[in-house]
Order: C-alpha cells, then sequence, then structure tokens
C-alpha cells in the first residue's frame, strides 16, 4: 500500500483493488480542436525528430520552427485551463492522458510498474525491432529479472562504476585520437566526428576494444532503430534484428577484459537457460540504444560551456583538481550533462500505461491508458521556474527529491535509468579530455546565456578548438 501525496485528496488509486468506474467519474477530457492542437504542437515535432534515432532533417526543422517551445507555451495553455488534471485527449478508440501537475509526474514515476507500467503499447512496438525482451518492455516477475540484470551490471547505485579505472584508459584514448583528428583538420570539430569518437569509445566499454571499429554493429543498430521510429508501421526485419543479438552474445562469450560484456560473465548474470542468455544478451542493444542520445547531451554541454566561459574555467579548475584520480568524479562536468538533458530533453515523452483504473483527485483514469509526461513542459516552464532558460548546473548540486519541481532528464522512481551514473561518468570524463586541453569556440550558434533556445541541433552544432 503506498501513501498519499503531497497535494493529493489523501487517497491515491494504488490503494484500490479494483478502481472506481472510469465512465461515472471521468477524468476531464480536452475538446477535439484542443486534442487536435496537442497532437499537432506537442506529439508531431516529437515524433518527426524521431523518438528512437534522430532524423538530422526533422532536428533542423523543429529547430528553426521554434516548434519546442511552441510545444511548451501549448502545454502552459492547457495546464492553465484544466488546472492539475491529468487530462485525457479525445482520439477515437484509444486512451490517452497528458500530465499537467507537478506532484503526478513523481506519483505516477514512482507508482511503475503497477499501476503505470513502462511497457507502453507504443514502446514495445518501436523497441520489439532490435530488443523484444529488454526490461524497458517488460512487466512482471520478467521486468523485475531483467531489471536486476541491468542494475547489476551497470552498477546502478554508485556515481563510479566499479570498472571505472578499467573504462578510464579508453576515455582517454578516444578522446586523444578525437583532438588529433581535430588538429588535422585546422581545430574543426563537427558532431559527425564527435559522434564517431564517442561511439568508439562505449563500443570499447560495453563489447570490448576489438569491437573499437565495428560500425557494422553501429549501422544495423541504427537500420533497426530506424524501423523503430515507425513502431508498428513497419514489419520487424527478424533477420537484421538476429544477427544484432549474434554479433553481441558473441562479445559475451569473448568477454574482453575491462568491458561490461566481460563483467557479465564474470558475474555469471546469463543464465544456465538458453532462455536467460538470451533475455540477457538482449538487455545490451538498449545500452547502445542509450550513448546516442548521451553523446547529444555531452556535445551539446561543450556548446554550454563555450558560451559560459566562467563555468569552463570553473570546470577546468576540478579537472585540475581531480587530475590524479583514476575515475575522476567532476561534479560541474556531470551537471553541465544534465543541465543539457534538462533544456534539451533527450527523452522528452516519458510515456506510462495503466494496468487497471487510477483514481486522481479530478476523476478516474481508466485501464490501458497511455499516460504521457512531456519534460519539456516541467523542464522549461518559466511560470514556475526561474532558471526554465538558463544554464544553470547548480540546480544539480544535490539529490533531488520528491518533493522538489520533477527535473527528470533520467526519469525517476522504479523505471529510473539504471545506466544514468555511467552516463554521467563516460560524458563527463570523456568532454573533461577536451576542454582540459583545448579552448573551445562555438562557431556555428549564438547562444544567449539569458534566454537559451528550446532546442539546439547537435547535427549542425560546429566548434574551433585552439591549444590552450
Amino acid at each position: 500500500m503506498t501513501h498519499a501525496h503531497p497535494g493529493s485528496s489523501g487517497t491515491v488509486g494504488s490503494v484500490y483493488d479494483s478502481g472506481p468506474n472510469s465512465v461515472q467519474n471521468p477524468l476531464p477530457t480536452a475538446s477535439s480542436v484542443e486534442t487536435a492542437k496537442i497532437l499537432a504542437e506537442v506529439e508531431l515535432p516529437t515524433i518527426s525528430k524521431g523518438p528512437i534515432i534522430r532524423r538530422p532533417r526533422m532536428v533542423a526543422a523543429v529547430e528553426n520552427l521554434g516548434l519546442e517551445a511552441r510545444a511548451v507555451s501549448r502545454m502552459q495553455t492547457i495546464a492553465e485551463k484544466y488546472g492539475r488534471g491529468p487530462v485525457m485527449l479525445a482520439l477515437p478508440g484509444r486512451k490517452m492522458a497528458m500530465v499537467l501537475d507537478p506532484d503526478h509526474v513523481h506519483r505516477i514515476l514512482e507508482e511503475s510498474p503497477e499501476p503505470f507500467a513502462t511497457a507502453e503499447t507504443l514502446k514495445r512496438h518501436a523497441l520489439k525491432h532490435f530488443e523484444p525482451q529488454v526490461a524497458l518492455i517488460s512487466h512482471g516477475p520478467e521486468r523485475a529479472r531483467r531489471r536486476e540484470v541491468n542494475e547489476q551490471l551497470l552498477d546502478h547505485q554508485h556515481p563510479i562504476h566499479r570498472m571505472a579505472e578499467q573504462f578510464m584508459p579508453a576515455v582517454r584514448e578516444e578522446a586523444q585520437a578525437l583532438l588529433q583528428q581535430v588538429d588535422e583538420t585546422g581545430g574543426s570539430l563537427d558532431y559527425s566526428s564527435y559522434f564517431k569518437a564517442w561511439f568508439r569509445l562505449v563500443n570499447r566499454v560495453v563489447l570490448g576494444d576489438s569491437y573499437r571499429d565495428d560500425d557494422e554493429l553501429i549501422e544495423l543498430m541504427e537500420t533497426q532503430r530506424a524501423r523503430g521510429n515507425w513502431a508498428f508501421l513497419r514489419p520487424v526485419d527478424t533477420d537484421a534484428r538476429d544477427e544484432i543479438h549474434s554479433r553481441i552474445d558473441q562479445a559475451v562469450s569473448r568477454a574482453e577484459p575491462g568491458s561490461i560484456a566481460a563483467f557479465m560473465k564474470e558475474m555469471g548474470a546469463s543464465g544456465d537457460s538458453e532462455t536467460s542468455r538470451e533475455e540477457d544478451v538482449q538487455q545490451i542493444p538498449q545500452w547502445l540504444f542509450a550513448f546516442d542520445p548521451a553523446g547529444m547531451a555531452s556535445y551539446r554541454g561543450l556548446a554550454l560551456l563555450a558560451s559560459h566561459q566562467d563555468r569552463l574555467e570553473a570546470a577546468r579548475f576540478q579537472i585540475e583538481e581531480e587530475a590524479q584520480a583514476e575515475a575522476p568524479m567532476l561534479p560541474l562536468l556531470r551537471a553541465t550533462v544534465l543541465e543539457s538533458l534538462r533544456l534539451w530533453a533527450t527523452t522528452p515523452m516519458i510515456l506510462r500505461e495503466t494496468t487497471r483504473e487510477v483514481e486522481f483527485e479530478h476523476g478516474v483514469m481508466p485501464e490501458g491508458t497511455t499516460v504521457l509526461i512531456f519534460a519539456p513542459f516541467f523542464h522549461r516552464d518559466e511560470k514556475n521556474l526561474d532558471f526554465a532558460h538558463r544554464f544553470s548546473p547548480e540546480v544539480w548540486d544535490h539529490e533531488r527529491t520528491r518533493e522538489e519541481w520533477p527535473l527528470v532528464p533520467f526519469s525517476a522512481g522504479p523505471g529510473l535509468c539504471p545506466g544514468r551514473h555511467l552516463v554521467l561518468l563516460l560524458t563527463s570524463n570523456f568532454i573533461a579530455e577536451i576542454v582540459g586541453q583545448r579552448s573551445i569556440d562555438l562557431l556555428s550558434h549564438d547562444l544567449e546565456p539569458g534566454r537559451l533556445p528550446g532546442l539546439l541541433n547537435n547535427f549542425s552544432l560546429k566548434f574551433h578548438l585552439s591549444p590552450r
């Protein structure tokens, strides 16, 4: 049994074996016109950018047209009219609700996976193209077991992964290789070069050093993720999916020292049965998938530092202070990545699906409802956050609690990203190698520190690096 959350009526839906009838006591429903505006201004730009893998041209269009800021504005208008909500959308044949209240964000994420399942229908259709047995789209005992595998291997509870000292040489070597390439091109750094260097590091950390240049696996993943953008509208290419799993299974079997694949074998995460082995291998594509937006976030983090010289100098001071550490903590650079994720969410739409009727203050949400948490609405709401459009790494100086405004770059609650600490460890140390050794100038954008844009197109960001 769960407790009542602040601001609630004192009784939450999860205390009921079977909730009140959502037909007799329904949540408010947006009008057809309002629903159309939400679909056009909030959901369509999110989908068009590519929910599973980004479409560069659409990202550019959304940035140029200011659609991300317009989406936040639309959500503010809906919240002003409907108050705490949630509000159901007027969609024929589909139950969908938008979350409007910060307390409800906390509640829904904390009460996952029951009654708010992470295995939402659209998400399952999207991810089945490359990881049908991943924890993220599992439920019940299967989810619990698969989630435990992820938490063990990614060292979920520790800011410094237990294998961090083994990862750091790869971080330094790949950053140095990138800097050498940049020097050879006259100091120019673009996203394509950064992405390739980043994924050479990712391949080494996850699979092993011999996979450093395994472009075929990256291409296979990208192709299947592109199919995932279309969810159930594209058939699953089972041959390509099986090839991904086969390659990853081989990496686990090889267990190259210093890789998470070796950690999987060492910890015995792969069970004795063939089914358990297959399930465990299918957790790894999710990590490769998630490291893509991590690369975007860290690259945008460079833009934040380049346009805020005082923060850059403070970060360099921390880098020098921790120069002797095998795996530096680098709190300001971690906060920079977190701010990049807050300002320009790489998972803008957090999805849940109700497993039964759930009571809210203003009505009952039906079973089988897709619940939409539009993170930019909460991250960039200047009506409630004075730092909404500023680079404010200080908001991450402490572990945020459920009593605070929901900033959820890695989600929250039982569905919290199990790899968040590993992502922050690798991204912070990778960009530390860059800014610690080079001066950095942002060439492609003019970021106004007091009013950062609603979206920053990572594909068009360009820098000039020069010796310090």
